[in-house]
């Protein structure tokens, strides 16, 4: 069977949701995606630019708003020792933000992820009309570097500042705090048709500030097809849902409200393949969501890649 190349997508709103912040809901800088990774038999290297977008209104305060775009740039990679995958991430981000108190713009590199998984189980078979048949479950963890700036201090503010510094929280280049990612694919192939899946789960830690970003679930589940489109050019349009819920940020131990919540997503995107590059984009659209009681909607988010396999 030939290659599938499938690239990372992005929250999306997984990606998007990762680069994504709020002032009020907390679904911010804190979070981690992984999405569609490429077939490769050694190692990849790439880019990717992912986009997405909110808006918050707050009921009681109608002249309070903020309509946020986040943009991020990312390296990333990949490279298989035996039963092992080992995956790094560096992002760097551009965040603007126009709020009834202004207009903020601020950018820099963001917090590294180093993750490992181990391929837990394999299996190839053929059907009696020769159809390819391939199955795979990866298991794995990681670890987020506090490499992206983060210059919350909340051990000098006073009342009449605390909101607009736990609103800034998620505007920071970084989390401030090392953390915990735990990490599970399950990949099945029917010849030129396949399903890839995915589950992680992210334990934040507290930082400097006493601050801890909500601990989040991810789930994704992506179909595609490869189509040719010449002899040494191919096709894989996708399709896929996204799930993400994340737990309440924290200062001190004590809860913080109108953070946490979940998001929904459905995905459509195209890869395509010429020799070992690949160049990939997809649209996410929230279909269901729920961000600090409706005051916060995320819009549409997307992504553009290009991967280099070898």
């Amino acid at each position: 069977m030939k290659k599938i190349f499938l690239s990372l997508i992005s929250l999306f709103i997984f990606a998007s949701i990762e680069v994504s912040a709020c002032p009020i809901c907390g679904c911010g800088v804190g979070g981690f995606y992984i999405g569609l990774l490429p077939s490769y038999k050694s190692q990849f290297i790439g880019v990717r630019y992912m986009y997405s977008n909110y808006e918050t209104h707050l009921k009681d305060e109608p002249s309070e708003f903020s309509f946020d775009h986040y943009h991020q740039l990312e390296v990333y990679g990949g490279v298989t020792l035996g039963k092992w995958q080992l995956l790094g991430f560096i992002p760097y981000h551009i965040n603007h933000q126009v709020t009834d108190d202004g207009i903020m713009n601020r950018n820099g590199i963001g917090d590294i992820t180093l993750l490992a998984n181990y391929n837990l189980w394999q299996s190839n078979k053929l059907t009696k009309n020769n159809t390819s048949v391939s199955q795979g479950l990866w298991l794995g963890a990681g670890i987020k570097l506090p490499t992206g700036k983060y210059a919350v201090n909340f051990k000098d503010s006073v009342n009449d500042n605390l909101d607009e510094l736990l609103g800034d929280v998620n505007s920071q280049m970084g989390t401030g705090s090392t953390d915990i990612i735990l990490n599970a694919m399950y990949n099945i192939s029917f010849g030129k048709a396949g399903i890839n899946t995915t589950a992680n789960y992210k334990i934040n830690t507290s930082n400097n500030s006493h601050f801890r970003y909500g601990d989040r679930f991810s789930f994704n589940s992506f179909a595609y097809y490869q189509l040719s489109a010449g002899k040494k050019i191919n096709l894989a349009p996708n399709i896929g849902l996204l799930y993400q819920y994340t737990l309440q940020n924290a200062l001190s131990d004590d809860k913080v409200n109108e953070t946490g919540g979940y998001v929904l997503a459905t995905s459509a995107g195209v890869d395509v393949n010429f020799k070992k590059i690949t160049i990939g984009t997809n649209v996410q659209l929230p279909v269901a969501q729920n961000y600090a009681h409706g005051q916060t909607v995320e819009k549409v988010g997307g992504l553009v890649h290009v991967t280099y396999t070898f």
